[in-house]
């Protein structure tokens, strides 16, 4: 965790570097101190058809979302979106906005993840490694018990 979901307009890619963008993100994400790089994932979607405002064809838009295991006060989710948004407006932009043609639209939101319905199997960590178990992830008792509830209720 995080999981980040970087949205694109396919016009941010004839002028930017995507992958970089990618790759930045990435960096400044594993860069915080409450990432741990096994369970970071930054990936990008491309969204062919699109409109922007008065649909010029310079309108572009980036929205990033970050899926994040429970347990951040409010300041530090804002500072880690902060983070996030600034590495990806620069990586893009620039520092000064200067190194693009196109009007972007920049948006990011922090979406929690309820551990009641999460499932991690993360493999990437070696076994028995104590970060191997996510906290992010309910017990089986607790999935089990949520499973059982359905069926009492009459919903499976």
């Amino acid at each position: 965790m995080p999981h980040i979901t970087i949205e694109y307009s396919n016009n941010l890619a004839d002028v930017h570097d995507v992958a970089a963008l990618v790759a930045d993100v990435h960096a400044v994400a594993a860069g915080h101190p409450w990432v741990p790089l096994a369970g970071l994932r930054t990936r990008a979607i491309v969204r062919e058809h699109f409109l922007v405002a008065d649909g010029a064809p310079t309108n572009a838009f980036v929205a990033i979302t970050v899926r994040v295991g429970p347990g951040r006060t409010d300041d530090e989710k804002q500072a880690f979106l902060d983070t996030i948004l600034d590495g990806a407006t620069i990586s893009v932009e620039g520092p000064d906005g200067s190194t693009t043609s196109l009007a972007i639209a920049w948006s990011i939101e922090i979406q929690e993840i309820d551990a009641r319905w999460r499932v991690n199997r993360n493999r990437i960590r070696p076994p028995g490694d104590a970060s191997d178990v996510s906290r992010d992830t309910a017990s089986p008792d607790v999935r089990n018990a949520g499973a059982q509830d359905a069926v009492s209720d009459g919903l499976t």
